[in-house]
């Protein structure tokens, strides 16, 4: 494990372990996010670890949920890119669609779905409303990737996977395929004396 400079104590201090994304078929996925009553340091610490978290994966956007915490919060960074483009991530306190306008196929991906894309059909243009971290109320209207990336978030916040939008056949052979790639895991951490 790699170590960060001394502390102000002149201690070595191990780095913090990013919180690990739950990956589908995790029943916690499937709870439905409870509102958020107020802004918090707790509040702030989480919204701090999850725009970390989303960088390091990498991905544009995070709901709590995909860390474990059934609360309705999201944070996203939809311009920035590994290419190097600055990183201007936002937190979105309960989120919620005000109107929805048009629609659009989108090709989707998900940090707790992986190794699988499918096109979704969402809405084109979206208005939206929510709470910033300084408790200030944002409404904002977006079309293209935000609007897209705003709906997949929301569901997360819903219980819902972009993989409940698509046919049942093929999310039925996305979860065949996942099945088979965790019990091949597990059989590989058995034979290599790891942890069940």
């Amino acid at each position: 494990m790699p170590v960060s400079a001394p502390s102000e104590t002149g201690c070595y201090v191990a780095p913090m372990a990013l919180r690990p994304v739950l990956l589908f078929p995790d029943p916690r996925l499937k709870r439905l996010s409870t509102p958020v009553e107020q802004v918090t340091d707790a509040l702030r610490e989480l919204a701090a670890d999850m725009i970390e978290v989303m960088y390091d994966e990498p991905g544009i956007g995070l709901a709590a949920p995909q860390v474990g915490e059934a609360i309705r919060m999201v944070v996203m960074d939809t311009e920035w890119s590994d290419d190097g483009n600055d990183r201007d991530a936002r937190v979105m306190i309960n989120p919620e669609i005000l109107e929805r306008e048009g629609s659009l196929v989108w090709t989707e991906g998900c940090l707790s779905v992986p190794d699988f894309q499918a096109d979704v059909e969402r809405a084109a243009q979206i208005a939206v409303r929510y709470t910033d971290l300084d408790g200030k109320e944002v409404v904002e209207e977006c079309s293209e990737l935000r609007a897209v990336c705003f709906q997949h978030e929301i569901d997360h916040l819903d219980g819902l996977l972009f993989v409940d939008r698509i046919s049942r056949l093929k999310r039925n052979l996305y979860a065949k395929k996942r099945k088979k790639a965790l019990k091949l895991e597990e059989e590989e951490g058995v034979a290599q004396g790891g942890p069940l």
